[in-house]
């Protein structure tokens, strides 16, 4: 998605006198007490001494026309993130811990009914003026009333924000069942409320934006080009969080029209780093002189993080797509062990959980725990989640999928859809089982296309549609697709986004990610468990039921994950020696000038061959 996930703030209010049962600290858990202590001096996975400078080349797909990454309009420029601060930064190695950037201090008290922050002294805006508690809260009050549609409810449960001085904001909750919040109000990336006077924040634009963070817009041609150059007098370039990492000196994105062309870019030598993501390319494209002689360095890089959820998703919106029958049925036609034999060369594991890679997926049966979650649903949610581990439809490999097909013909028919002239039909309106599969890459085609075959086989019919990016994001905002692919990213420590990606409230607010239309007061309240989750223990529990339930309800056909980040760059960058949990850190990379000079010339002896 093309939009920064920054935090809104909540309603000025009248300063209320709260109970000081609080202290402040350099930093923040989610559950138990943060890995790093108030005298850190850097984050285990950097380099301290990475060396600062140097030119990266990356590349981006699409194009772009706005520098306003904050609402739902135009397509924002990639790569804006760096321009801001935020209040607290995540480390890398934690499941959820956040430690002070812009703010020196955070301060909540046990039950979490409220969280204040103390911003430091020394924090700049570009052009030399301080960051101040106004700029706190006018970016509240800006992106609650003209930001993305999903601030205003992502954050309904802070009552409001109330400036102590010139540098202390507080943010008072509606009550204390939400333990993330704290948290999730640090990531918010503060934005200069004197820039903005007398501009319309709700309007695309291309003027590049002030900021405070470690980078700002150097030099850009709309939909072609942006280039972003490093702050030489950054005014937090010394913060422990900061230390080792934001080291290139100017960042460049080059938009292609598709992933193939950029492939060939990246082989030519125009840019210098891609994390694949495609297994075809990974396999086959890259059998080139530039890695024979180890000019592109082509490496695999385990992780622990969660992997989240992708899959072909269902518009459950759509009437057809209503009867989760249906939703199961369609599923027997995706050939996943086919395509990763023929397609992936074997490179991927089927994903069954929305939580997969972690102990946060739902496995086997539930055990107390969750039952004691569970039990209330009986009635309101499928038998099978007390009795059944979900799994999706398993096949050889071989492309005989008669038998898996079966049982979608008997589901089909069950739902009250049955064949007519040799195409799938309803038996009550004559209405053909006919849908459309969005997509924005060509390169999904050789997916999406013998999944639609087998369809035809249960006389569903399908028809592929690629559009270019710009479309695809309107019609995502407004929910205009039968079935799309996409891919939910998960965290360690899951809360807030769920509300997002699953809630009744999101289902009906354009602009969000419950891109299934997952309408359902029982999946509510599992989401508001794991928001008031008191410790790590019960995160993992309540998670658990949630996945359960969304894992039963069929709102996706489940692809594919892996654990390790495909990584391939031409050899000009250093890396540090440790890599976290989440995995790779390209912003901890750094331009080795040495081994620069050798490939830029090792480059220019190939092209003269």
């Amino acid at each position: 998605m093309r939009r920064l996930l920054i935090a809104p703030l909540t309603a000025l209010a009248v300063l209320s006198a709260l109970p000081a049962v609080a202290q402040p600290n350099q930093g923040i858990a989610m559950h138990g007490a943060p890995k790093y202590g108030p005298d850190f001096k850097h984050f285990d996975y950097v380099n301290p001494d990475a060396p600062k400078g140097g030119t990266v080349k990356l590349a981006a797909t699409g194009s772009f026309d706005n520098f306003n990454g904050f609402i739902i309009k135009g397509e924002a420029a990639v790569g804006l993130g760096g321009i801001y601060d935020t209040l607290l930064t995540s480390s890398a190695d934690e499941a959820f811990s956040e430690y002070g950037l812009l703010a020196e201090t955070v301060e909540t008290p046990k039950d979490r009914s409220w969280v204040q922050f103390v911003l430091r002294k020394e924090a700049r805006w570009h052009d030399g003026k301080p960051v101040t508690a106004d700029d706190v809260i006018w970016t509240f009050e800006t992106l609650l009333k003209k930001g993305d549609p999903s601030y205003r409810y992502y954050y309904a449960d802070v009552a409001r924000a109330e400036k102590i001085d010139d540098r202390t904001v507080r943010f008072v909750f509606k009550n204390n069942r939400n333990r993330e919040l704290p948290l999730i109000i640090g990531q918010m990336a503060v934005l200069p409320k004197h820039y903005w006077q007398g501009k319309d924040f709700a309007r695309t634009t291309l003027d590049p934006p002030l900021g405070s963070g470690p980078y700002k817009i150097d030099a850009f041609e709309p939909g072609r080009y942006v280039s972003y150059r490093r702050v030489a007098d950054y005014w937090g370039r010394n913060l422990p969080v900061n230390v080792g990492r934001n080291n290139f000196g100017m960042i460049r994105y080059d938009y292609y029209r598709d992933t193939t062309v950029q492939v060939e870019a990246f082989k030519a030598g125009d840019f210098d780093f891609r994390n694949e993501n495609e297994s075809k390319t990974w396999a086959t494209a890259y059998d080139i002189p530039a890695v024979k002689q180890g000019l592109i360095k082509k490496i695999e890089v385990k992780h622990n993080r969660t992997a989240g959820m992708q899959g072909f998703v269902y518009n459950t919106r759509r009437d057809i797509f209503k009867d989760p029958r249906v939703r199961q049925a369609l599923a027997t036609a995706f050939d996943f062990e086919w395509s990763n034999k023929n397609l992936f060369y074997g490179q991927y594991t089927r994903t069954r959980s929305y939580f997969d890679n972690s102990e946060l997926a739902a496995t086997g049966l539930p055990g107390p725990d969750e039952l004691k979650i569970l039990e209330p649903f009986r009635g309101r949610i499928p038998d099978r989640v007390f009795t059944t581990e979900y799994n999706p439809p398993k096949m050889k490999g071989d492309g005989r999928i008669r038998s898996n097909l079966r049982q979608g013909d008997r589901l089909l028919k069950e739902a009250g859809w049955v064949i007519r002239d040799n195409v799938r039909v309803n038996k009550a309106t004559g209405q053909a089982l006919e849908f459309e599969i969005l997509l924005v890459s060509p390169a999904f085609e050789r997916i999406a296309l013998p999944f639609v075959k087998n369809l035809e086989r249960l006389g569903v019919i399908a028809h592929v549609r690629t559009v270019d990016s710009a479309q695809y994001l309107r019609r995502l905002e407004t929910f205009d697709f039968d079935m799309l692919t996409f891919v939910w990213g998960q965290s360690q420590s899951p809360g807030n986004e769920q509300l997002g990606y699953w809630g009744s409230a999101a289902a009906k607010q354009n602009g969000s990610r419950n891109f299934a239309g997952v309408s359902d007061p029982v999946v509510d309240k599992l989401i508001a468990g794991i928001i008031a989750a008191p410790d790590r223990k019960s995160l993992i529990t309540h998670t658990r039921a949630l996945d359960r339930v969304l894992q039963w309800g069929f709102y996706v056909i489940p692809h594919w994950h892996l654990s390790y980040d495909r990584l391939i760059f031409w050899d000009k960058f250093g890396r540090p020696k440790v890599t976290p949990t989440s995995g790779a850190q390209f912003n901890t990379w750094w331009v080795n000038k040495t081994a620069a000079r050798t490939t830029e010339q090792g480059l220019k002896s190939l092209k003269s061959d």
